[in-house]
């Protein structure tokens, strides 16, 4: 089922190599859409599933390579898979050093693309699901009060409750009960747990009076 979710775009201005990799692609339950060029791919609607691009390096208007920059410039983190027929080692270097998952050479092995393919694919869930983990840990800290921020940041500076009650002026109880506030909030199983969530998201004690969502000395 995950696979039949994943899209295949195929960019290539022959209608050949694009009819028959989507007659391919589509046998064994791929969501295959071709595009004559790279700018028809840009004018549809795009997957917010898994997906991953095959890509002819020369075509009428646009080098396949430009493009590759221009997605990522965009921050379209999609993974490319290249063909050509027409292929060097600058070429596959330059693809290469740029992110892509693949370079093959027309006439190239079905199953050297199928391989790729499937490669890049998992790519491209990996980051999906990084992505999501990101979005649904930040939804988590919104629910965090200023305070509750505040004692996370300092115990993901590896300060004690002790340490921590000094640090904000409030009693060494009040500092357990914001904790626990916070780790039942953030879904945290344990303080290890706690810290490492603060890691993800970037979360010191400067960062969160640097945003505001701390309290000032002047307010304690």
């Amino acid at each position: 089922m995950e696979e039949q979710r994943s899209a295949v775009y195929v960019i290539d201005d022959d209608a050949s190599v694009r009819d028959g990799l989507d007659s391919l692609l589509r046998s064994i339950g791929y969501d295959t859409r071709g595009f004559a060029s790279p700018r028809d791919f840009l004018s549809h609607p795009r997957s917010v599933g898994p997906a991953c691009i095959v890509l002819d390096v020369r075509m009428p208007d646009a080098s396949g390579l430009d493009f590759q920059d221009e997605l990522a410039k965009a921050g379209y983190l999609t993974p490319i898979i290249f063909l050509t027929g027409h292929g060097d080692v600058p070429m596959s270097v330059r693809a290469m050093k740029a992110g892509a998952v693949e370079f093959l050479l027309k006439p190239f092995r079905e199953q050297d693309l199928l391989d790729a393919i499937r490669q890049a694919l998992e790519i491209d869930r990996t980051r999906l699901r990084k992505e999501a983990a990101a979005i649904d840990l930040q939804e988590r800290l919104s629910t965090l009060t200023s305070r509750e921020r505040e004692v996370m940041a300092l115990v993901a500076c590896g300060l004690l409750n002790k340490q921590i009650a000094a640090e904000i002026g409030l009693s060494e109880i009040t500092v357990k009960v914001h904790r626990g506030q916070a780790m039942r909030k953030m879904r945290a199983d344990s303080v290890a747990d706690l810290i490492r969530m603060a890691d993800s998201l970037g979360l010191t004690k400067a960062s969160v009076d640097r945003r505001g969502n701390g309290v000032a000395p002047g307010q304690r």
